[in-house]
């Protein structure tokens, strides 16, 4: 019984790595080439070659030390390469959503003291 937990617990955390992976793999496509340039990061088909390997990793591979070196990679990209990509393109938290004008305040439009 307690290995049949195990087992179901390792299914769960290899699935985990094989998500993340698939989810920074897209990310990582969805970006601009000139994004990764302008934030100073590796190109964008490098990403897309190592993200890419990690999901056929996680996919055919039964190794974990290369699945946990593709978490890393996997992990590296989300937390350091993505936000400098959004924040280049303009995509990052606390911009302009819905198309507003440059003297909107965050409460409705700015009209000086009239």
């Amino acid at each position: 019984m307690l290995l049949t937990g195990f087992s179901f617990l390792q299914m769960l955390a290899y699935l985990a790595m094989f998500v993340v992976a698939v989810v920074a793999l897209v990310f990582a496509a969805l970006g601009r080439e000139d994004a990764y340039r302008a934030a100073d990061k590796q190109t964008k088909p490098f990403w897309l070659i190592i993200l890419g390997l990690t999901v056929l990793v996680n996919l055919f591979v039964p190794y974990l030390f290369l699945q946990l070196a593709g978490l890393v990679a996997s992990i590296v990209f989300m937390v350091d390469v993505r936000p400098a990509i959004r924040q280049i393109s303009g995509g990052g938290r606390g911009g302009r959503r819905g198309g507003g004008s440059s003297s909107d305040g965050p409460y409705g439009p700015y009209n000086g003291r009239r």
